[in-house]
């Protein structure tokens, strides 16, 4: 049996910090307030409630670019993960839609020409004789890749969300929320997200060029937007959670480009009811499949069709490497496993580090997250990359921000990294195979030297007891339309003391319990993923979310339990 996580509660807000909120429901109010919201107005998501695009920087350098190579071919060069296809789509979309007659794009492929805009991806692109190449989701560290479309006369728009290095590439213009000195309000842009306002600008100068309608069409695909925000884990600060909620209410009204239409379907989700976490958990990661273990233009190619028959055979193919990437998951998950589980926890470094020859480079992104959940530390997960190198992903936990974990190791040891690049919360890195050990040694003693006190608890934060008057229907529907739920902007997770009145095993490791609150009240339905092995009588304390399970068209409420620790009672193994 794991050993259980500490269970927080988080702060209550003060009542001054409930005033600016009005007549909402008292504990959605407290909910909010808690989340750092400051009043109603930022539950208000209104477009017009949106970062101004001008404010921006460099958006009309980058907007007056492309509309000057509006009569040459325009490369869209992407990334090969949601985010990437996802802007992609969009770009491709609205500029065919604005009127450009040549548009393609062109995605590197990982396993032959690895990330971003590099030398050997331009010399592909420039067999194309394009007027100008657009980077989406990538290309703030393409140094050398920007160099040799210069040597070749093709200019550059970089448009990218990741953080910066020292050096910049030498392109036209560079569109980035995140470049140094930058007064836009919102940082936490996915990279669709700097597409959308890349795309917006444009529309609105070719309105007032005389296009008439030009200006709405990129809020057509809001929808695009929403889901590569949402599968690229942004922050949802308060100008993402209007995307968000903007691209939802366009699936939920029917208006989802024909692509995530059939790949909603193919999840198992309803389109009508859609949320957040339908993208996040359903829809996602079918497209990252593809760009994971084949070619992501797969994925963007069912983002593009229009027609929705063309669409539900691309989300048939994606639903099918989906399930291949499910299998060799499970078997290099159990590997990672097998392997920290053999360390035991008091010799789990403060930086996991967890590689095997034999696995997977798509997929080491997946295992490092798993390993993460189990260790509750920094975890990067390596694989080979060619006969010399291995690549590496990280994932981190809140309070170590790990691209900037990287660059200390590599400000310290330089050349120990060949490359490296990424967020707070994730990132990726090129290191030659023989290095892994020095790098293993130098990683933990950064850790040690930025981040001293870091939390390995892996404590579960809670927003306290539910009442059980709550526990109904009405509130879990509630619950579920107060969102955009996402990174930094929590879904409600509870805690409270439950009876167990009847539990079974369903699926292959799943439990199923009928639980009744301790202090009184009416039975519900618990579902507790991957914890089925104990039999638990009496009393136990569960940390959970609240959710509306459809089944046949009845809907009800659910507790989904993210932990059972037994109370009054002993629990079974």
């Amino acid at each position: 049996m794991k050993s259980l996580r500490p269970v927080i509660r988080r702060p209550l807000p003060a009542q001054s910090d409930l005033d600016g909120f009005g007549n909402i429901d008292p504990l959605h109010a407290r909910l909010f307030a808690s989340r750092g919201l400051n009043g109603a107005r930022e539950l208000d998501y209104g477009l017009a409630q949106l970062a101004p695009v001008s404010s921006l920087e460099n958006i009309d350098d980058a907007a007056n670019l492309v509309i000057s190579k509006r009569a040459k071919r325009i490369i869209v060069v992407g990334d090969f993960d949601v985010d990437g296809a996802t802007s992609t789509a969009l770009v491709l979309r609205c500029l065919r839609e604005f009127g450009f007659g040549d548009v393609e794009y062109l995605v590197p492929n990982r396993f032959d020409y690895g990330y971003g805009l590099s030398p050997e991806i331009v010399d592909v692109a420039a067999a194309r004789s394009p007027g100008l190449l657009i980077t989406v989701d990538n290309g703030v560290s393409s140094i050398d890749g920007v160099a040799r479309a210069n040597e070749l006369s093709i200019p550059v728009l970089v448009t990218d969300h990741h953080l910066p290095g020292d050096e910049l590439p030498d392109a036209a213009v560079i569109l980035n929320p995140n470049l140094k000195d930058s007064r836009f309000p919102s940082r936490n842009l996915a990279g669709v997200g700097v597409a959308f306002y890349l795309m917006a600008r444009i529309g609105r100068l070719l309105e007032e060029q005389g296009q008439v309608g030009a200006a709405k069409i990129p809020a057509r695909y809001l929808d695009l937007v929403a889901l590569g925000t949402v599968a690229d884990v942004v922050p949802l600060d308060h100008n993402n959670r209007i995307l968000v909620q903007q691209g939802l209410m366009r699936m939920r009204a029917g208006h989802a480009v024909p692509g995530i239409a059939a790949l909603l379907n193919q999840s198992g989700k309803t389109q009508s009811k859609c949320v957040s976490t339908d993208l996040g958990f359903g829809v996602g990661p079918r497209i990252n499949a593809s760009g994971r273990l084949e070619d992501i233009s797969v994925g963007i190619e069912c983002l593009l069709t229009d027609s929705a028959t063309t669409a539900i055979e691309y989300a048939r193919v994606l639903d099918q490497i989906n399930g291949e990437r499910r299998d060799i998951e499970a078997t290099m998950r159990e590997q990672a496993f097998r392997y920290v589980d053999k360390l035991g926890v008091q010799r789990w470094p403060s930086c996991v580090c967890v590689y095997d020859k034999t696995w997977h480079q798509g997929v080491v992104g997946l295992i490092a997250a798993r390993v993460k959940e189990r260790c509750h530390r920094p975890v990067i997960a390596f694989a080979r990359d060619g006969e010399h190198f291995l690549k590496g992903s990280a994932r981190s936990i809140p309070g170590v921000h790990i691209r900037d974990l990287l660059e200390a190791v590599s400000t310290v040891k330089p050349g120990l990294i060949e490359k490296f690049g990424g967020h707070a919360m994730a990132a990726g890195l090129t290191i030659a195979e023989p290095a892994l050990d020095e790098f293993k040694v130098a990683v933990a003693e950064q850790m040690q030297r930025l981040y001293p006190r870091a939390d390995f608890s892996g404590a579960i934060t809670t927003d306290g007891p539910l009442p059980g008057s709550a526990l109904n229907l009405g509130f879990a529907r509630s619950l579920r339309d107060a969102g955009p739920w996402g990174s930094a902007f929590p879904e409600p997770m509870w805690s409270g003391d439950f009876a167990v009145v009847e539990q079974r095993t369903v699926g292959e490791n799943h439990l199923k319990m009928r639980v009744r609150p301790a202090n009184g009240g009416s039975a519900i339905d618990a579902i507790a993923f991957n914890q089925a092995g104990s039999v638990y009588r009496g009393i136990v304390q569960l940390a959970y979310k609240l959710d509306v399970n459809e089944f046949r068209g009845v809907e009800n409420p659910q507790l989904v339990v993210e932990q059972i620790a037994a109370l009054h009672d002993s629990s079974e193994s």
